[in-house]
């Protein structure tokens, strides 16, 4: 876009920004720390900030004193000038210490095996919970059959079923999707990691099945990754909609014409999550007593 053309736009997008009704104070001074925080470290001026990302300096000094509810298009623009992820402004809480950053971006170089490798050595040097394998966790997608296997598994194992959406419903007092619609999704992953930690803290030995989006929370899963052996249970999609319609559910398919490419696409942005289970149990074109017995094998230590 011409530079005449930019400057109008950005100064129309500013306009707006300011105008937007009972901004989050709070965050906003946060927000105009941190970008302050970020222009000082890099050694420029608000004058070169403002000229490197086209954002006035006016409007860069409301920002920086958390004035400015500024939109998401000019703060790529402000992050991208200071060479940063938008990530690291719109953060929640304070920043993450050196060297715990210094650590991640190295961590973030390396590739699917060495990684493998690091976590390996952090639990050889710091320990790991004893006694993993007595929590066996079931992971994957709605319909893959966690919870008729984790109940076939806990019978043979003589150890108590925890099914995880159920632990929630019991504490929340409401249906799942009560939570989603009253409360929102944080409410919900809170709800999820005070039952994760009960169900840990009230039983040495158990299954578990937990809820589909459980990975994708990175805290949550990275504690019950710590804490129990997880299996993924996984199957082709059209077993998953399949499965679930067969229970009764019909709401994958009312008035969504692209459900199914939907969970395609679901499944592929789960997947490499789901992958870092430690086994993983395919139950595609299987009847539930193979599953089953594949399920006891790979839960044996």
């Amino acid at each position: 876009m011409a530079l005449a053309n930019k400057k109008h736009y950005n100064s129309s997008m500013e306009a707006k920004a300011n105008t937007v009704a009972a901004p989050d104070a709070t965050y906003l001074a946060a927000l105009g720390e941190r970008v302050r925080d970020a222009r000082a470290r890099r050694g420029m001026t608000r004058k070169i900030l403002a000229r490197d990302s086209g954002v006035s300096e006016r409007y860069l000094a409301q920002l920086e004193a958390g004035r400015g509810n500024v939109s998401i298009i000019l703060l790529r623009q402000i992050a991208a000038a200071m060479d940063l992820p938008v990530a690291d402004l719109v953060r929640e809480g304070p920043a993450p210490a050196v060297p715990l950053t210094l650590l991640m971006e190295r961590l973030g170089q390396l590739n699917p095996a060495d990684l493998a490798a690091a976590q390996a050595l952090l639990d050889g040097h710091f320990g790991s919970p004893p006694k993993r394998h007595d929590r066996i966790a079931l992971i994957g997608l709605r319909g893959a059959g966690k919870t008729t296997l984790g109940k076939s598994l806990a019978d043979f194992l003589n150890v108590p079923f925890v099914e995880l959406a159920k632990a929630i419903e019991a504490d929340a007092g409401m249906r799942l999707n009560e939570i989603f619609d009253l409360n929102g999704q944080a409410s919900y992953r809170r709800y999820e990691r005070r039952a994760l930690e009960r169900a840990l803290a009230e039983n040495p030995r158990a299954v578990i099945a937990t809820g589909g989006s459980l990975p994708t929370e990175p805290g949550t899963f990275q504690y019950l990754l710590t804490h129990c052996f997880t299996v993924w249970v996984r199957a082709a999609p059209e077993e998953h909609m399949a499965r679930v319609m067969a229970q009764g559910d019909f709401r994958p398919m009312k008035g969504n014409r692209e459900a199914m490419e939907d969970l395609r696409r679901i499944l592929a942005q789960r997947g490499p999550l789901y992958a870092q289970a430690d086994a993983a149990l395919d139950t595609s074109r299987k009847p539930p007593e193979e599953s089953s017995r594949e399920l006891v094998r790979l839960a044996s230590p």
